[in-house]
């Protein structure tokens, strides 16, 4: 098969025919802000050393550029959710330490081992597969979510029988907490209060504990080695207070038509909304299967240059309409781009009123938009 041939600039003629065709929607992840973020959790919990979780992509934003950028800042420890992310990161991230959560799967030592991976061994089964090979570890303690980890009666049996850990290096004892975004939940009290208990029972080793939420909690929730995740990528950790993060991610539509309304009628899906001249409607070329929530018609706000706008009727698979009668006549037009999120139209916004968190937001976003990179990686 013929392939297009190089411009003079290294372009191929298909990279320019793609790059007329504007994108019905843009993922912009500002890097620089996400390195606001890391430099400001990475201060605010030293003397701990702040690693990164990048798992699922990096929340959807890309794993390389995201990984790259943070390794740029001094970022030398990174956790991922699967042995496969951890394959993935380690050809971004050469020399750093990489953290795999799942642990270590039956038939899976030699990818751990041949990346050097670091697992988090979750149960006694991982344990006696890993301390068959012998190597660093992290072991991840339940304190209270009821997922994965060591149980009480795991730790007592390894304090009982010390040779199923002799061939383990411990690199770090952790567990997680349930509701570090609710900062009066007595849970997050009583699963310290359980931690130190259990660890105290196992080989010393340093402590990993907070992730975003708790490292604004205080020096006791964070450990030696904090975890943060949403907070780099600019949603807010806590449920109730204001947000000390910065935006980093924008998701722009769009419009693909100016419809006036001349005369009452519903609008999408469902029929959910009447339009009522006058009445100007902006129709924008990204929907639910671009990961923009559909439960977001007739609640959200989007923004056009700062002025925000309600979304109107059902959100479907490929549109979304926006009531823009707001704007001066001839302000917004065909080829124009709409914010649904970002600094005006917060990731927290609209995940609250989708019913849902900023985290899945993010994973879901999809891969038809086009993403750009704001600052250097």
């Amino acid at each position: 098969m013929a392939h297009p041939s190089p411009l003079p600039s290294g372009r191929t003629a298909r990279d320019e025919l793609a790059a007329a065709v504007p994108p019905p929607g843009l993922l912009t992840v500002d890097l620089d802000a996400l390195a606001r973020n890391y430099r400001r959790l990475r201060d605010l919990a030293s003397p701990a050393i702040c690693a990164a979780v990048v798992k699922a992509d990096a929340y959807g934003l890309g794993v390389a550029p995201v990984a790259a950028r943070l390794a740029l800042e001094g970022c030398t420890r990174f956790f991922v959710a699967t042995v496969d992310e951890g394959r993935e990161l380690r050809r971004v991230v050469p020399e750093a330490s990489i953290y795999v959560l799942e642990g270590v799967a039956a038939g899976a030592e030699h990818v751990v081992t041949a990346c050097g991976l670091i697992p988090v061994l979750n149960s006694l089964e991982q344990i006696e597969r890993w301390n068959r090979i012998g190597g660093a570890a992290v072991l991840h303690i339940d304190t209270g979510m009821a997922r994965l980890g060591l149980d009480e009666r795991d730790i007592e049996r390894l304090a009982a029988e010390p040779s199923r850990l002799a061939n383990i290096e411990i690199d770090h004892v952790m567990t997680h907490l349930a509701c570090a975004d609710e900062p009066e939940h007595p849970l997050n009290a009583e699963q310290l209060r359980r931690f130190d208990v259990l660890r105290r029972r196992l080989p010393p080793a340093p402590t990993s504990i907070g992730a975003s939420a708790g490292i604004f909690l205080g020096p006791e929730h964070r450990g030696d080695l904090v975890r943060p995740g949403i907070g780099l990528y600019g949603g807010n950790p806590f449920r109730d207070r204001t947000s000390p993060i910065e935006t980093v991610v924008t998701l722009s539509a769009r419009v693909v038509q100016i419809r006036e309304i001349a005369e009452p009628v519903t609008v999408g899906y469902g029929a959910t909304y009447k339009a009522r001249p006058p009445c100007r409607l902006a129709v924008c070329g990204v929907g639910y299967a671009d990961g923009y929530p559909r439960a977001a018609g007739n609640i959200c706000d989007a923004a056009f240059r700062g002025t925000r706008l309600p979304v109107v009727g059902r959100v479907s698979m490929d549109l979304t309409c926006i009531d823009v009668s707001a704007l001066p006549p001839g302000a917004i037009s065909v080829g124009d781009y709409v914010e649904l999120i970002g600094p005006t139209i917060t990731l927290d916004e609209v995940a609250n009123a989708a019913g849902t968190i900023g985290y899945e937001i993010l994973t879901r976003l999809g891969s038809r938009l086009e993403r750009r990179y704001e600052g250097a990686f």
